[in-house]
């Protein structure tokens, strides 16, 4: 049983240890350095074949010393998934002893000081005591990060990934305890790699809780914008509303720039000639801009389904349902631009396509003009190849009567071609008149 095999490495980690420290040798340090590793690697690759739920079970049957001794043998990577396993009473074991944070985890709080916004970096939740913030923002914490927060302020915080999958009308609500939950997409224009990252709010006792996995140029811009400008926010869900018009700015801001790229491709698709590599690199560029158009879109819905949210149920003040009431105006006159950017990325793809088959007709027309060629040399091969042939020249030496032959093939060939030209000139007149 595993359970009974941690037990027993436990004990005789403690009972070699009061021996080394009770019997006097030389370089004492060492030795129990050597013992102390000893055991604890046998625990490191016991836990290590062990599945989650059987770990869980182990941390549940010890006690308060043994569980903080272990727990500190089992790999960082797996830890979420075993606090979830645990009981409730493990798990608080293990929280009332580390209040700290884990080092991929960003937490700060921000409380008003003559109007401003004073940025406080959160390191364990020690650093919380004495302060009353209006914000708290997390990046990039795990489950028990969330949980250690969470408990101290009385609540539950989410992680976003989770609820991308769940239906957009699931995604704000009001608990019975007075939290209201968003959860919403803000965008990341990154050049090569634009995506829609899931941010999860709480508003909670007057405190905006936001929770994401990595950090977005909206929140630097408030965070800068807050802390410069006296009076900028006041509550935690003036700080929601800011946020929210951050993002549709931001979103503007990468409109503009799909103009810019647009007009750039326009100029290289209008070219007279173009190739099929250059076509090819348009058509790429094309396909990322509509990308982003389509993410714009989406996150402008996004926001507009919040701010729709907020309005029905009445959790706006007069002044805060006026600035929701503007940013909603902003998004409406941001649906224009997109619907005309995919309008304008149709025509650029359809005419960039255009250029592939003109390339690729022109290849067809030139092996058509080979085939006209030769199709009456092959007929006049054909016949210079029967046995007539031979019966009709008998009287003249072979080499004359070939090159004759041949000479009459090109000259054959020379007429096909200039008929061809004289046909295509013609051609070429009538569509210039017509």
């Amino acid at each position: 049983m595993p359970l009974k095999t941690v037990q027993d490495l436990l004990s005789k980690h403690r009972l070699v240890e009061e021996m080394v420290n009770r019997q006097a040798m030389p370089r004492h340090d060492l030795v129990e350095n050597m013992v102390q590793k000893q055991h604890l690697v046998e625990l490191r690759l016991l836990f290590a074949r062990l599945e989650s739920s059987e770990i869980a079970e182990i941390l549940d049957g010890l006690s308060p010393e043994d569980l903080f001794l272990v727990w500190g043998q089992i790999d960082e990577n797996r830890v979420d998934a075993i606090l979830d396993d645990v009981s409730d009473a493990t798990r608080d074991t293990l929280a009332s002893r580390s209040s700290y944070l884990g080092s991929a985890c960003v937490v700060n709080a921000f409380e008003l000081a003559q109007g401003r916004l004073t940025q406080i970096t959160i390191e364990s939740v020690e650093d919380l005591e004495g302060i009353k913030p209006i914000w708290v923002d997390l990046v990039g914490a795990t489950k028990a990060d969330r949980r250690k927060i969470g408990q101290y302020f009385g609540l539950e915080l989410p992680d976003p990934e989770d609820l991308t999958d769940i239906e957009s009308s699931a995604r704000f609500y009001v608990e019975e305890n007075d939290e209201i939950h968003l959860h919403s997409d803000f965008l990341l224009d990154r050049e090569g790699d634009s995506r829609n990252v899931p941010v999860a709010f709480i508003l909670f006792h007057e405190i905006l809780f936001s929770v994401r996995a990595e950090e977005l140029p909206v929140f630097r811009l408030q965070r800068l914008r807050a802390r410069i400008q006296a009076g900028y926010v006041s509550d935690g869900m003036g700080m929601l509303l800011d946020l929210y018009a951050a993002d549709v700015e931001y979103s503007a801001d990468s409109l503009e720039e799909i103009y810019s790229s647009l007009g750039k491709v326009g100029k290289q698709v209008l070219n007279k000639a173009m190739s099929d590599e250059d076509a090819a690199r348009i058509l790429a560029g094309i396909a990322e801009e509509e990308d982003l158009n389509g993410r714009i879109r989406r996150n402008v819905l996004d926001t507009r389904r919040a701010l729709t949210f907020l309005i029905r149920r009445k959790l706006l003040s007069a002044d805060q349902l006026e600035d929701a009431q503007q940013i909603l105006r902003d998004i409406e006159s941001l649906d224009g631009h997109t619907a005309f950017l995919f309008d304008k990325i149709n025509f650029l793809m359809d005419a960039t396509v255009g250029f592939i088959n003109i390339n690729q007709n022109r290849v067809i027309y030139r092996l058509t003009v080979l085939s006209v060629i030769f199709m009456p040399l092959n007929v006049i091969a054909g016949i210079g190849g029967m046995s007539e042939f031979s019966m009709m020249t008998k009287d003249i030496p072979w080499p004359l009567s070939y090159t004759i032959f041949t000479v009459g093939l090109v000259i054959v060939a020379w007429v096909t071609f200039v008929i061809l030209r004289i046909f295509e000139k013609r051609g070429t007149q009538r569509g210039r008149l017509n």
